[in-house]
């Protein structure tokens, strides 16, 4: 420690100069790495943890990545603690161990060292396009246990003192698809990593390693207070919550998912006592993962912009029950862990929604709907992977209409594949790619749009992946609004048969194929009848919003060309929905 406290500007300076290191690392994986799932995408995350395993600061992105960190850190520190030597870098996807989702996330950790000590660590986790198993691109909806989903790095030494561990790289090498392709992925993440430890270094340089540790201490001592502030503002009292995960994975029973959600001046305790057991297909979501889940959803709640640190998530508490959906068993398969993994952050989201209506809105489309269409190119011999989450709709709120084609809350920060780039870097067209108008999601506030995308096949076949949840349960109207639609996928087959399902596996199509992709409307907020009407003509003429919608659920007669609103009988019709005042 210091021989003086450090002052509140001192703390605010190196505490802003750490989420700055995150944020360098994050910039320098994604102008660096080989795949556009990283580099346009931005499936990965970077935080700075300190040597206690805390998480410190992080860049902007996946949720369920960033939140994982903390736990990788900590599996190096239980298997290296007193081996662990500047140069180190660290490689773990184990799903059963702490700081994993699926094989496909990699974590790379490095150790900070400043003048030979120990000062912190650099972490990222990136989607490697594909790591052996039994599908191309690895992660698989017809998994039916951990091995045929790739291959499982418990935590190895990826590099050492500064030199690749050659045997390892031969490893990674043998198991992959596109060995060149995922080496230079995984080059660029660890060097991604040295960006921060030079910065890190830079500032135990100008303050001095105590100075810096007693910073870092106080700055989680701030967010505990903050996040204990905000709590207190919030109704007290236990709010209870349901949701059904469409399938166990495999086609079986729909799988509950339950939530108690207590809040006191002290605490926020989330218990999913009562959620599905561990499921046959892999929907299942590792422990750390629901446990970063639950933390997204515990800040948006309390306080949407804090700056997010160990401390200010000290007062979240997580009961989750061994052998459930959030808390599996090895070896159960869980590359499409995110199915019920992004039930967890929407059910506390649903319990809490009736007594904080300004700070939650109704249910959204909900799943990453991830997609892989891969293959050996025609055209160079070598396999191409495009693998992508899709936008869909969100939920509207008190004083909004949802949001259209945004990412799901599981994928927080990143980006959809654009046309231009697929269609540059693989073997298909991009044939449409629209909002699509569902008549869902109806309310005094409209839920946001899905929408519908069009890959037509142009090599001789290609391999298509995609799970798609919410496939049976639409999202949630809140306060009187309607449900919104669900997800699905199509297979149009060039014989004319077409195949519309939520989940592909490896399924193998020939060429002039369309495969389209449709993700669902958010749900509505309010009674529909309550919609001006204006707004309803407004959606009408947009499209969003269907002349018989108009009339049969908003009440408005819409005449003329053009359109306009029958004033009086839209009032008639609203008359008739009024409830009696006696």
């Amino acid at each position: 420690m210091t021989s003086h406290p450090v002052d509140p500007f001192t703390v605010e300076v190196i505490k802003r100069a750490l989420v700055s290191a995150a944020e360098q690392m994050f910039v320098a994986l994604g102008r660096t790495a080989k795949s556009s799932v990283i580099y346009e995408v931005l499936d990965y995350g970077c935080a700075v943890v300190d040597r206690e395993g805390r998480m410190v600061a992080q860049a902007n992105g996946i949720p369920p990545f960033i939140g994982v960190l903390t736990d990788a850190v900590r599996d190096v520190l239980a298997k290296f603690r007193g081996r662990i030597r500047p140069g180190d870098v660290f490689m773990t996807n184990d799903p059963y161990m702490g700081g994993a989702t699926h094989q496909n996330d990699v974590v790379l950790v490095a150790p900070v060292f400043f003048e030979g000590e120990l000062v912190l660590f650099a972490a990222s986790k990136a989607h490697w396009n594909d790591v052996g198993g039994k599908d191309p691109g690895s992660w698989s909806p017809s998994a039916t246990d951990i091995y045929q989903e790739g291959i499982q790095f418990p935590v190895v030494r990826l590099v050492d003192a500064g030199e690749e561990v050659e045997d390892i790289v031969q490893i990674v090498a043998r198991n992959v698809r596109a060995p060149g392709l995922t080496l230079g992925d995984m080059r660029a993440q660890a060097a991604s990593l040295q960006v921060a430890a030079r910065r890190i270094g830079e500032l135990c340089g100008k303050f001095g390693v105590p100075t810096v540790l007693e910073a870092i201490d106080l700055s989680l001592e701030q967010g505990r207070r903050h996040a204990l502030a905000e709590l207190r503002s919030l109704p007290h009292g236990t709010y209870e919550a349901e949701e059904f995960i469409d399938d166990d994975g495999l086609g079986g029973d729909p799988v509950p998912v339950r939530v108690r959600v207590t809040l006191s001046d002290d605490e926020f305790v989330v218990d999913f006592t009562g959620t599905g057991r561990t499921c046959a297909g892999p929907i299942n979501c590792p422990l750390s993962v629901l446990i970063s889940t639950v933390k997204f959803a515990y800040q948006s709640v309390l306080s949407p912009h804090a700056t997010p640190n160990e401390g200010f998530f000290a007062p979240l508490r997580i009961v989750v029950p061994e052998d459930t959906v959030f808390n599996p068993k090895r070896p159960a398969p869980v590359s499409t862990y995110w199915e019920a993994d992004a039930y967890a952050g929407d059910v506390i989201w649903k319990a809490l929604a009736a007594v904080l209506p300004d700070r939650i809105p109704a249910g959204h489309f909900l799943s990453v709907c991830g997609t892989t269409v891969s293959g050996i190119s025609d055209a160079t011999g070598e396999w191409f992977f495009s693998v992508e989450p899709n936008a869909g709709g969100w939920g509207a709120a008190v004083k909004k209409d949802g949001e259209s084609a945004l990412v799901c809350t599981a994928d927080g920060e990143t980006y959809i594949l654009s046309a231009e780039v697929a269609e540059t870097r693989y073997p298909f067209l991009v044939e449409q790619f629209a909002l699509d108008a569902a008549d869902a999601g109806h309310g005094a506030r409209r839920g946001g749009l899905g929408i519908v995308k069009d890959y037509r096949i142009r090599n001789s076949r290609a391999s298509v992946t995609a799970s798609f949840g919410r496939h049976l349960y639409p999202p949630w109207g809140l306060a009187g609004g309607g449900d919104g639609s669900p997800n699905r996928v199509e297979v149009h087959y060039p014989d004319g048969r077409v195949d519309g399902r939520g989940r592909f596996s490896g399924e193998i199509v020939p060429t002039g194929t369309l495969v389209r992709f449709i993700t669902g409307s958010g749900g509505g907020y309010g009674d529909p009848m309550a919609r001006p009407a204006e707004d309803v003509l407004r959606d009408v003429e947009n499209g969003y919003v269907s002349p018989k919608a108009a009339e049969s659920v908003y009440g408005v007669v819409l005449r003329g060309n053009p359109l306009s609103v029958d004033a009086l009988a839209t009032e008639r019709r609203r008359a008739k929905r009024r409830p009696d005042p006696s």
